[in-house]
């Protein structure tokens, strides 16, 4: 395993922010990054686990403890009665996982194409996209449990999986106290992924597609399936448009992605906002669970006066709102996660001013909060 002392963050984050790590590992297996855990327990360290950095906001002080990077890769694939099940090691590229998939012709992961970071991070966040999320698929996840000093396997019951979370994330918030990263450095739970399994489909064509926005471009109407390839193209299409695939000459690329989830409000709340903002268009919602119905954060900050491009320094390269997405907080190369979080401050009192609706931060944010 390899080791060095004060490793700079940035060099490992999609935002390219983050100060040093007291010290930073990389574990190449499953077995690695077990013995590099559960020696930093053993010590007593402060830990962060991490993969693709895609979804991490890291204090410009840095980490003051030990930082292990989940790089073991690889993928496989074993055939069942009803579909096929695919374990992706923690550390595999979760594009790449898809395009492999979707080349073997599975089907039930193709609209989560251009997400960047690793198969291990989506179980944690529950990623979703254009229709889709991970919860539907996964079937069991492999992951070293802290307290018991053993791996475990867990089955789907067991994650809890929500809109944009899962039993990883709430527990993980838990320990840090106030549930928003805040600078308790209780950056990662009790749980840490060592795989992933999905079960896919054996089919040439999509699942249902079932966002609006994509069978649009589709050319289809909602609830139609379509070639593998089709879906993945349009969904990268879309992605590419919105700043949301990495491209080291595109700045609006240098993102989390998502910075707010959208806000899921009670219905006499939403009745509430709806006559306030009545107008040919009205406020953009969906129902969700329980009767609760989820609101565009993107819709809410621009019209709180927070249009693509927003600053609040006159700093060219300093923390901005992508210019192609309102929900994307950049670092177009000269901010510093100060900066940035200086702006995610400015835009959730702004909606929250203007709309009376909280927004909550996706990202992990370690030693930082809003």
């Amino acid at each position: 395993m390899l080791t060095t002392e004060r490793a700079r963050l940035a060099e490992y984050t999609t935002l390219r922010l983050g100060g040093p790590a007291r010290r930073f590992s990389v574990a190449a297996s499953a077995a690695e990054l077990v013995a590099a855990v559960a020696a930093a327990d053993r010590d007593g360290e402060p830990l962060l686990v991490l993969g693709g950095g895609s979804n991490l906001v890291v204090a410009d002080e840095g980490f003051p403890g030990v930082v292990v990077r989940a790089a073991g890769a690889g993928l496989a694939f074993a055939v069942g009665h009803d579909g096929v099940e695919v374990t992706a090691a923690a550390g595999q590229d979760w594009d790449e996982t898809v395009r492999c998939c979707l080349a073997e012709g599975l089907s039930g992961i193709e609209c989560l194409s251009g997400i960047p970071g690793s198969a291990g991070a989506t179980p944690i966040q529950n990623v979703s996209a254009y229709g889709q999320e991970v919860a539907e698929t996964i079937v069991a996840v492999l992951a070293y449990d802290r307290v018991a000093g053993k791996a475990v396997r867990l089955a789907p019951a067991d994650l809890e999986f929500g809109y944009r979370t899962s039993m990883f994330k709430r527990q993980a918030a838990a320990a840090d106290g106030a549930g928003t990263g805040g600078g308790s450095w209780a950056a990662t739970g009790r749980f840490v992924v060592l795989d992933v399994t999905f079960r896919l489909a054996t089919s040439p064509l999509s699942a249902p597609v079932r966002y609006a926005e994509l069978a649009r471009l589709l050319g289809v109407t909602e609830g139609s399936r379509v070639p593998l390839a089709d879906a993945r193209g349009a969904v990268l299409g879309l992605r590419r448009g919105k700043g949301m695939v990495l491209d080291a000459a595109d700045p609006d690329t240098r993102s989390a992605g998502s910075f707010f989830t959208n806000p899921v409000v009670s219905a006499t709340q939403y009745g509430g906002l709806a006559a306030r903002l009545a107008g040919p268009a009205g406020i953009p919602h969906w129902p969700a669970a329980d009767g609760t119905v989820k609101l565009s954060a993107a819709w809410l900050i621009e019209h709180a006066g927070f249009g693509r491009g927003y600053r609040l320094t006159a700093e060219p390269e300093g923390a901005r709102i992508s210019t192609k997405h309102a929900l994307a907080l950049t670092n177009p190369g000269g901010a510093s996660t100060a900066d940035l979080i200086s702006l995610a401050r400015a835009i959730r009192d702004g909606v929250r001013a203007a709309f009376g609706v909280e927004l909550a931060a996706e990202p992990t944010l370690v030693g930082v909060s809003l």
